[in-house]
């Protein structure tokens, strides 16, 4: 696994772009396409399996780990997108001196704007007020903002820039996640104090303080510790965390990933939902088995390796709200490190309804221990990507096992089983650079993914273009 951060995806951001002023109409389910042993075929009415030209890029090539730069959040307002991550400078025909924040047009040819705050550290995510664009709340681990000390989170300016002084700007560790829902800034990441409160892990702020606002108090705490078979490998002493969030399409649900054993009072690992329909947010019944340890006899493969012992980095919610999809890094379960059949939730992709209460998955597909990191829906298909380089690989570990096919970077599923969408060809639909994809967003014009420079030539879809660190896939 390449692991670059909390790796942020937003399907449930898609009930924000309401407010945000994007229209969603999304596709019905292709009529028509003929299931195969492997795939379906040609998935006509998803999103583009070619990128839209001209999106900005990352100017910098990555070269290893530590020169990788990434897009962490794309996140749209009015008729501007802004994006931010960890970069020094973009390339749209010219190159622009950014560092970690910019925007730019939102439609083509999506030229980047002027804005140009100077945050010197990486920034994992941002947020607006509803429709008000003027400003956004900006999270990551930062201590500067165009000369302004802030502490890991701030409002700004969307036309200076500059730091608004009357929005709280201290958090004792970074912020991962921020997102705007029912009045409130639901905020997690790894601090403990923010703005004055104890509140670990995950707070509800005002906007127009940045106080806590008393809607979430989950006493979040626990942490993953266990040993692979045999004694080792072990994991190593973390801490609790919120990581990662998703809003549901109507607003009232909110899911949460992260580290922790606890959350409200109730055994709750990898993930929970949030209720946010009353006058406190409180924790569902919605888990399962297959991930949070309840019954080790059922499912005694619930642990994936202990270097990556958080594995449920990211969610995404259907249209309609009655299924979540979950897209797994985790390299193989602790207890089943073997090269043959997979087990466990460990570098997949699966489908599980949304009923609040213990669940079972409906469907999984193994890319073959290769993590993913960002997943979106839509009526026509599942989106998943990261690394993976195999699709319906579930016979085989960093190899192309019995039944499995190529299907690089970027997947596309049904929504109903799983199956791959293939092109006439008989190929994958979708593809993309092996670029470790962090973040997808959809809104009512197509896909956006956010994604690293990790390799010299980043492509996206079927396109000789460079997309290193965004691209866009259109209805």
């Amino acid at each position: 696994m390449s692991f670059v951060g909390r790796w942020k995806v937003t399907s449930g951001a898609v009930a924000a772009a309401a407010i945000l002023g994007v229209g969603l109409s999304y596709p019905a389910i292709p009529a028509g396409a003929t299931p195969t042993a492997t795939g379906r075929l040609a998935a006509a009415s998803g999103v583009s399996p070619s990128a839209a030209a001209g999106t900005p890029q990352l100017n910098k090539v990555g070269t290893g780990k530590a020169n990788q730069e990434v897009i962490r959040e794309l996140v749209p307002c009015g008729k501007t997108m802004y994006a931010v991550g960890r970069f020094t400078s973009i390339k749209h025909g010219t190159t622009y001196t950014r560092n970690n924040i910019f925007s730019f047009s939102k439609t083509a040819p999506f030229n980047v704007t002027s804005w140009n705050p100077n945050v010197n550290g990486q920034v994992n995510a941002i947020a607006f007020n509803g429709s008000d664009c003027s400003h956004a709340y900006i999270g990551g681990s930062f201590t500067s903002i165009n000369g302004t000390a802030v502490s890991n989170i701030a409002e700004i300016s969307t036309s200076s820039g500059n730091v608004v002084s009357g929005f709280g700007h201290s958090a004792n560790n970074e912020v991962w996640t921020m997102v705007y829902a029912k009045g409130h800034l639901l905020t997690g990441g790894n601090f403990k104090f923010i703005n004055g409160s104890k509140n670990p892990f995950m707070a509800s702020l005002s906007p127009s303080t940045g106080k806590d606002d008393g809607f979430l108090h989950l006493n979040i705490s626990g942490d993953y510790s266990y040993c692979a078979v045999g004694g080792k490998p072990c994991t190593n002493s973390h801490h609790s965390q919120a990581y990662n969030q998703q809003l549901s399409h109507s607003g009232n649900l909110d899911l949460v990933e992260g580290r922790f054993t606890s959350v409200g009072g109730l055994p709750r690992q990898q993930i929970f939902m949030l209720n946010l329909s009353g006058a406190k947010a409180t924790v569902t019944g919605w888990t399962s088995p297959e991930w949070d340890g309840s019954n080790k006899t059922a499912d005694p493969y619930y642990q994936c390796w202990p270097s990556m012992a958080f594995y449920v980095r990211t969610a995404a919610w259907s249209p309609d709200d009655s299924t979540v999809y979950l897209a797994n890094t985790g390299f193989k379960p602790a207890q089943n490190p073997g090269p043959g059949a997979r087990k466990g939730l460990c570098d997949s992709v699966s489908a599980w309804p949304a009923t609040k209460g213990q669940v079972s998955h409906k469907w999984i597909n193994y890319s073959g221990c290769d993590s993913f990191y960002s997943v979106a829906a839509d009526n026509a298909a599942v989106y998943a990507a990261g690394h993976p380089r195999w699709a319906n690989n579930s016979n085989a570990c960093n190899a192309e096992g019995t039944g499995a096919f190529p299907d690089q970077g970027l997947w596309g599923l049904h929504p109903a089983d799983g199956t791959v969408w293939k092109n006439s060809g008989g190929t994958a639909l979708y593809t993309m650079t092996r670029a470790n994809a962090g973040y997808m967003l959809i809104t009512g014009a197509g896909l956006w993914i956010g994604s690293t420079n990790r390799f010299t030539l980043n492509r996206c879809g079927n396109t000789k273009a460079r997309h290193a660190g965004i691209c866009f896939l259109p209805y």
